[in-house]
């Protein structure tokens, strides 16, 4: 699956120092990655509607974290999925009377034009489920192999679901460390099924469902017809293009639990025990007019949206870089105001010929994103030089160029 183009990324003076990172799994500000070479997973979209700013911002967020490993050095592989078959793309698509496939192509079409405008560095690697059905389902048939999976008989159909066995996964929760009652009071509303008559364990997750009428499906010699669970493409998907364990997963906090317990999970009955991924990272959720911002609930403010109204997407990232990705924080009119009012007084400053030093400035952009991303102190960091720029200017003619190469390098806003 093709991504999007790769903008370009200015040449600063010197290189980051060692980026940390708050790692959910432990609570802990960890060092990112400790090798020349770092594994990136992001969990990436269900296409069945456009991108809002919660997307938008567990995004630009990991663009950051990716543009701080690079600026220290580090060569980065960056893999990102496609959840393009689910329930919720098929139920879609089914009450707007189209094919799963048209709207999910459609969604993504849309999703690579946000990210292209909002200046996110592309994956490496952009993978969709669909294409990567045979290397899914070979991991499904190893697990069922090995006994770490049982089937169960569909009942109404002919064929089995096959489950993890989560009894045999001593390791089960050391992501997220929610207890059984936290887990089982959000499991249903998070695409589990814990009420599935037969199932070892009511949060044991579904590795293979064995094919339904009207329901898309392929065919595997010991699975039989059917298709992926949602937990164990990523699954598959870092471990094909990654290898385990990698430097960092990241996704929203709502993927805590289920979607990264299961995936860690899963992996480490793959690989006899293996670590999955060194540091889990989370953007915390966006909301709006007081909930959440989902598409279930319909409460959304699209990037697309914006943009087509004439929102400078420079303006719409600065809207996101305000606010630490650890803590919840509610979109307003006022926040997308600031935000461009912040973006025209960066531009007046960098337009003059001569300005303060950048060496404060460029220090504290790299400071604040090494040290768990602080994307707000980065911003101070600029303001602070714009508004002695405009305040007293300086006679250092290398100073503006700097700093504008260093928004644009570090913080993906071009100037």
């Amino acid at each position: 699956m093709k991504s999007w183009p790769t903008p370009f990324i200015p040449a600063i003076p010197g290189h980051g120092p060692t980026v940390r990172v708050h790692d959910t799994s432990t609570g802990e500000l960890r060092e990112a990655a400790a090798g020349e070479r770092v594994g990136l997973y992001v969990c990436g979209i269900t296409p069945y509607d456009a991108t809002h700013l919660g997307h938008a911002a567990t995004y630009v967020t990991f663009d950051l974290l990716g543009r701080a490993l690079r600026d220290a050095g580090h060569e980065v592989t960056y893999v990102q999925n496609v959840t393009d078959i689910d329930d919720p793309l098929f139920e879609r698509a089914a009450r707007d009377g189209v094919s799963w496939q048209d709207l999910g192509n459609s969604e993504i079409d849309l999703f690579r034009e946000d990210m292209t405008d909002l200046a996110v560095i592309p994956p490496d690697q952009y993978v969709g489920v669909v294409e990567s059905i045979e290397s899914i389902s070979a991991a499904v048939a190893d697990l069922l192999a090995s006994g770490a999976a049982y089937a169960l008989p569909a009942g109404e159909v002919t064929g089995s679901d096959v489950y993890l066995d989560l009894a045999q996964r001593p390791g089960f929760g050391a992501v997220s460390h929610w207890t059984r009652q936290e887990m089982l009071e959000v499991y249903a509303d998070r695409g589990g099924d814990p009420d599935r008559a037969g199932k070892r364990d009511a949060l044991d997750p579904l590795l293979w469902r064995a094919a339904r009428p009207g329901e898309p499906s392929w065919d595997h010699p010991v699975l039989g017809p059917g298709r992926p669970g949602w937990h164990i493409e990523c699954t598959a998907i870092a471990q094909d293009h990654l290898g385990v364990p990698f430097a960092v997963q990241g996704g929203g906090t709502d993927l805590i639990f289920p979607h990264h317990e299961m995936s860690a999970t899963q992996s480490e009955g793959l690989t006899g025990g293996l670590t999955y991924a060194a540091n889990y990272v989370h953007q915390a959720m966006v909301g709006y007019h007081g909930e959440k911002m989902s598409k279930s609930k319909g409460n959304l403010v699209k990037v697309s949206v914006l943009r087509r109204d004439g929102v400078d997407p420079m303006a719409i990232r600065l809207v996101l870089l305000a606010h630490d990705h650890r803590s919840p924080w509610e979109y307003t009119e006022d926040a997308l105001v600031a935000a461009e009012a912040r973006l025209a007084r960066w531009r007046e400053a960098l337009s003059v010929n001569t300005g303060p030093s950048a060496e404060t400035a460029l220090t504290g952009i790299r400071q604040a994103l090494a040290d768990g991303l602080d994307s707000p102190a980065a911003l101070a960091a600029v303001d602070a030089w714009a508004e002695q720029c405009l305040a007293e200017g300086g006679d250092d003619p290398a100073g503006p160029g700097i700093v504008a190469r260093a928004c644009d390098a570090l913080l993906g806003v071009r100037i």
